[in-house]
């Protein structure tokens, strides 16, 4: 009991050094990890939804630009204009318009998002071999039909590329989304960014994140878009 209770003592002296020294303490992290559950979670809440939203809105202005094509240089202007705002600067200039919250980092993510996927759903319409949408009319197919049963099916490759790029952006993005009040694992970073477990383990459940929703994509991808596979494969 006694050599027990010696070595609990050792370890509390030990972790006491590790924090106070601001260095990579294993034990603080297994006791403490509980504390970024819910910031991870609202991180994820926020890439996922600026994502999503984002594509919706990307991928309608492309496909409409693609049939309108004066429209493509004012939509990139405009949402390159978005793209270049610095990320903090856009959260408070939201501020006065949205408030602080989760509607403010929502409105700010999704401008940084609409740029990547515009050009990307583009850049996949346009590069569909002029020879297969030849094919497509010659059975008959009205434009329509050949947009979302031709065209539409072989851009997917770049669309999902363009997918990736963003919602790994986003998620670098989102670190600083409690600058808007959002919350997220940015603010556990900055709570204590000189304390070295803190910052590892909130950034490397960042950077797990980012590197979980890109393995999903890609899967889906392929699901998607089996012939690549086997193009790939001769």
């Amino acid at each position: 009991m006694i050599a027990l209770l010696a070595q609990v003592e050792i370890r509390d002296r030990s972790e006491d050094t590790c924090v106070s020294d601001n260095g990579f303490c294993p034990d603080w992290i297994a006791d403490n990890f509980d504390r970024y559950v819910d910031p991870f979670f609202q991180h994820v809440l926020l890439t996922v939804v600026a994502v999503a939203i984002g594509f919706l809105i990307a991928s309608t202005l492309a496909v409409i630009a693609y049939r309108r094509r004066w429209l493509i240089n004012p939509v990139t202007q405009v949402t390159g204009v978005l793209y270049t705002i610095p990320s903090v600067a856009a959260f408070f200039l939201l501020l006065p318009i949205t408030g602080r919250g989760f509607l403010t980092a929502t409105v700010a993510l999704v401008s940084y998002v609409l740029l990547i996927i515009f050009r990307n759903v583009l850049t996949g319409l346009d590069n569909v071999p002029e020879e297969t949408k030849d094919a497509g009319r010659g059975m008959g197919l009205t434009d329509r039909q050949l947009l979302w049963r031709v065209e539409v099916p072989l851009a997917l490759p770049e669309i999902m590329a363009g997918l990736r790029i963003a919602t790994t952006t986003t998620v670098g993005l989102a670190t600083l989304a409690f600058f808007a009040g959002a919350g997220g694992l940015g603010e556990q970073i900055f709570s204590d960014i000189t304390f070295k477990s803190n910052v590892v383990v909130a950034g490397g459940l960042a950077v797990v994140l980012a590197a979980v929703l890109d393995g999903l994509i890609l899967l889906v991808q392929r699901a998607i878009t089996p012939w690549t596979r086997v193009v790939a494969a001769r």
